[in-house]
């Protein structure tokens, strides 16, 4: 690899500092490098540096996907759990990679139409402060009916998102399983379903054909009337991660996982 591009958001703290010091660390080693920010990518490149938050490496999964570029996380923001190294980090992490000590992960992806999304596409009403109504259909037969503040549909890279917050399970990133998870239901028998990747999901809207709204990893917002099928993507993001850093321990390590409180 001789092509690299470092992405940033220049809307985190001490991102340009940071991203600096990354095209400073990769020119010593006589690569070619060119900066993007976060909202003017572009294709083309071996290898993409991201430095921001989650958000950050979310957008660019989504971007690279497409191209089937590998990208490697350095975390700014506040949790990272999609980031390898942080800006201490920086020297040993590059080096890592120039030596081949890493490999990189197909993450399977959503899609709906156009839409793709690394996380999670989320369904809710449009209605602020009150529940809706949504009927869940699987590969075209009639699941249930859900009266609930939304319905999550994630991939096992998203299960410790929004999927989690809301109850659903932990999926390990390597199973090709989706989850469906219900926000807030009105019924203690709406629990998620885990369901294998290769079936086709349908939310469909309440007789009153009220509006709803789709967001995919939470950054882009389109509505629709009547429903919307989500499926597995024909993209995977290609996530690259060091070697020895395996999913159970970046459980533990950010988000505390099995940790009395009172230790944390």
């Amino acid at each position: 690899m001789d092509n690299f591009a470092v992405c940033y958001n220049k809307g985190i703290s001490h991102s340009e500092e940071v991203m600096t010091e990354l095209r400073s660390e990769l020119l010593n080693r006589g690569v070619r490098v060119d900066v993007l920010d976060i909202d003017n990518l572009r294709g083309g490149y071996d290898f993409v540096f991201v430095v921001g938050g989650d958000g950050t490496i979310l957008k660019s999964a989504r971007f690279y996907s497409k191209t089937s570029t590998p990208i490697f996380g350095i975390n700014l923001g506040r949790l990272g759990f999609l980031s390898q190294s942080s800006r201490q980090n920086i020297k040993d992490s590059v080096a890592k990679i120039f030596s081949g000590d890493y490999v990189v992960e197909d993450r399977i992806m959503l899609q709906s139409g156009d839409k793709i999304a690394l996380n999670d596409f989320v369904v809710k009403g449009t209605t602020t402060g009150r529940t809706s109504r949504f009927s869940l259909k699987i590969n075209g037969k009639f699941v249930c009916d859900y009266l609930a503040d939304g319905i999550i549909v994630t991939t096992p890279t998203g299960s410790t998102a929004y999927g989690l917050s809301a109850g659903g399970p932990v999926i390990s990133p390597l199973l090709n399983a989706f989850v469906v998870v219900p926000i807030c239901p009105h019924t203690l028998n709406a629990r998620p379903i885990v369901i294998p990747d290769n079936e086709i999901i349908t939310i469909c809207s309440g007789k009153d054909l009220t509006n709803y709204v789709a967001s995919t990893d939470g950054q882009e917002f389109y509505e629709f009337v009547k429903e919307i099928e989500i499926k597995k993507s024909q993209y995977t993001a290609k996530l690259a991660l060091l070697d020895g850093v395996e999913f159970y321990s970046v459980l533990r390590n950010k988000l505390h996982w099995g940790i009395s409180p009172a230790k944390i």
